[in-house]
């Protein structure tokens, strides 16, 4: 018999959410490896020259380069990791240099606290470096560091380029290898979508999310190559063909869905033939390949059969044999996906304007000023209170204060219960474990757990970073147990200052935005409706409007999950949005599954019908956008029986219905 909890005991939801791990991949092996190795040699390099703390000054540098260390391509790797140490080094540079200052060194560290926080808007990579500039100008201005002036950069700088180093050991091998393997990834996720059961709505919907995360994530990879050539690569033109080619197979599939649903399910050969192009895509194929596709019988089967013999001639067929309509390289890219890219795609090609975005945005101004009002609190309690490593409270605020990472509240949460974890194993290894060489072997083991804990969530992070980092602290300061106590002291003031003045006092940190985000995108939902059907319209602009919609979707389903980690009453707010962000979706699919039927062969709807959906969805994105609370629509819908947007006229009042109280 199953136990249930008295009803005063259940945990919150939020709390559930917060505390429960992520789903992540399999162990990345050789990222482990290379964290164990980059961060013991420093460590036996110092004691085998008689300098144990330059060793643990290039192990922390190590340290960041492995946070870093998340790509899968090698050129992404150069960026992710040597970028932020260049940042970092002037950051301990410049803390270093007004240490023991008073008041002038928190005048100096909330201004660079100012500069990082507005950085850190630009992209994936201004994030970090705008982070390690901060978290290491903290650490110069509040330790003693051994050497002169210029050392602790260099060594610093060193041990997180040492990890960039092991990293790149076997690009001469494995070149473009981790690209054609994101590619064939989103095959097989496209494979995925087209085989789900016809009665499971929840695996539909999350094999078309895979399968948006995955093109996303490819687009990523290729076109921030991209970035790295003004010409043109044969290699890059036929990848970035390959991607291109799967789109109307991403289109056909709702349409596919429909059919299913309609007792006409699409034959096994389907999905078969796309895992069999993925092989070849991976494995580097290029010449004939044999389908063994089935004539296809209605509308819906001639769309997909079209696609997918495209899809067999270009994804096998060598770059220089390509037309040059579908080699992009040399503009944007047809879906529009190198316009949310950040710093990696945009280096040395936008830098100028990000820098420009950044100064006139007032959301970079807005985390900034956050960032150095925490940070210059901090700084100022630490300056008239004595606290023991008074550094840490500031570190914990540049860690949790970061809204691009999640939640604040839910950062702050998870880094207090991580901080407590990495103390226990802290404690024994402080205790159990001589210094000396035997950190050696010590720091072998704990290092691998930074990457192998890391997806699962920040808790995991912090739990594993903090036994390595009070390690090296006292390999520095040989305070053994006693950094126990301070440390999560700390850690406690600098999530209590974050959350108070950096989360209490500015509501749209902790408002639902949801209702907002999601009224835009039914907006552009009835604009995608009226250009899907609209009479020579560009086929490619329907491609970037249904691309941008979708990524728009996944955005809003990320700050939904955001939401949910809040506590009340934020996400009840959003919970009460998440069958209209459904809706929506489905809305979408169905426009795109029109259109596919309409291109092979299905009559075209009236402009009037067309007009009509448009305007209801108007209404209903303007009912959402008045409120926070669901607002009574009509939801009336008429329109001949047999038309292809009949399908969507469903969707579109099931959405409306959604949205009324009533």
């Amino acid at each position: 018999m199953s136990r249930e909890f008295p009803i005063g005991l259940t945990p919150p939801d939020w709390l559930v959410r917060n505390l429960r791990p992520q789903q992540a991949a399999p162990l990345n092996w050789a990222a482990l490896a290379r964290a164990a190795l980059a961060m013991s040699l420093p460590l036996a390099v110092g004691l085998a020259v008689g300098q144990p703390a330059y060793g643990a000054l290039a192990s922390m540098g190590a340290l960041s380069g492995v946070i870093g260390d998340t790509a899968d391509a090698y050129r992404m790797r150069i960026l992710n990791i040597a970028v932020p140490q260049l940042f970092g080094a002037v950051g301990v540079t410049a803390g270093s240099l007004v240490y023991g200052q008073g008041w002038l060194t928190v005048a100096v560290i909330t201004g660079i606290a100012l500069l990082s926080g507005m950085i850190s808007t630009i992209g994936a990579v201004s994030s970090v470096s705008g982070l390690l500039l901060l978290l290491n100008s903290v650490i110069g201005a509040g330790l003693p560091l051994p050497g002169a002036w210029w050392l602790t950069p260099v060594l610093m700088t060193g041990g997180g380029l040492l990890v960039l180093l092991l990293a790149l050991l076997a690009w001469p091998l494995r070149s473009g290898v981790p690209e054609r393997s994101a590619v064939a990834a989103t095959y097989r996720t496209v494979a995925d979508l087209l085989s789900v059961s016809d009665s499971d709505d929840e695996a539909y919907d999350r094999a078309r999310r895979t399968v948006t995360e995955s093109l996303n994530q490819s687009y990523d990879l290729i076109l921030a190559r991209r970035a790295r050539y003004r010409g043109r690569s044969s290699e890059l033109t036929r990848m970035l063909a390959q991607l291109n080619a799967i789109t109307p197979v991403v289109e056909a599939a709702p349409a596919v869905r429909l059919a299913r649903l309609a007792g006409k399910p699409l034959p096994p050969e389907v999905p078969a033939a796309v895992l069999h192009i993925a092989d070849a895509i991976e494995t580097g194929y290029t010449g004939p390949i044999g389908l063994d596709l089935p004539q296809p019988v209605n509308e819906t089967g001639r769309a997909v059969d079209h696609a997918l013999r495209h899809v067999a001639e270009v994804a096998t067929t060598p770059a220089s044999a390509l037309p040059h309509s579908r080699l992009r390289l040399s503009g944007r890219d047809p879906h529009g996906i190198d316009d949310r890219l950040g710093l990696p795609a945009a280096l040395g090609i936008r830098t100028a304007r990000a820098a420009r975005n950044v100064v006139l945005s007032a959301n970079s101004w807005r985390y900034g000023i956050r960032l150095a009002l925490c940070i210059g609190i901090a700084q100022a309690l630490v300056s008239l209170v004595p606290v023991p490593r008074s550094y840490w409270v500031a570190l914990t605020i540049t860690f949790v204060l970061k809204p691009d990472f999640g939640s604040v509240f839910s950062r702050a949460l998870l880094r207090a219960v991580g901080t407590v974890a990495g103390l226990v194993v802290a404690a024994t290894v402080l205790t159990v474990v001589p210094r000396g060489w035997w950190d050696v072997p010590v720091m072998m083991i704990l290092a691998p757990l930074v990457p192998a804990l890391t997806p699962r969530g920040y808790g995991f992070q912090t739990a594993a970073v903090t036994p390595v980092i009070l390690l090296l602290s006292d390999v520095l300061n040989h305070q053994g147990t006693a950094l126990l106590l301070p440390r999560l002291l700390d850690s406690l003031m600098g999530c209590a200052i974050a959350l108070i003045a950096g989360y209490l006092l500015w509501p749209e940190s902790w408002r639902t935005r949801v209702g907002d985000r999601l009224a835009d995108a039914v907006a552009d939902t009835a604009a995608y409706v009226e250009l899907a059907f609209k009479a020579g319209a560009n086929p490619a602009a329907r491609a970037r409007m249904r691309r941008r919609l979708y990524r728009d979707l996944s955005v809003i389903r990320t700050e939904f999950q955001r939401a949910l980690t809040e506590p009340p009453p934020t996400g009840r707010r959003a919970a009460a949005w998440w069958p209209l962000v459904v809706a929506v979706e489905r809305i979408v699919d169905a426009t795109t599954a029109a259109r596919v039927r309409v291109r092979h062969g299905a009559s075209p709807p009236a402009q009037a019908e067309v007009g009509q959906v448009a305007l209801q969805l108007r209404e209903l994105a303007e009912g959402v956008r008045r409120s926070e609370t669901l607002v009574a629509v009509r939801t009336d819908l008429a329109g001949p029986p047999d038309s292809v947007l009949e399908p969507l006229r469903q969707e579109v009042a099931a959405a409306r219905a959604i949205a009324s109280p009533h």
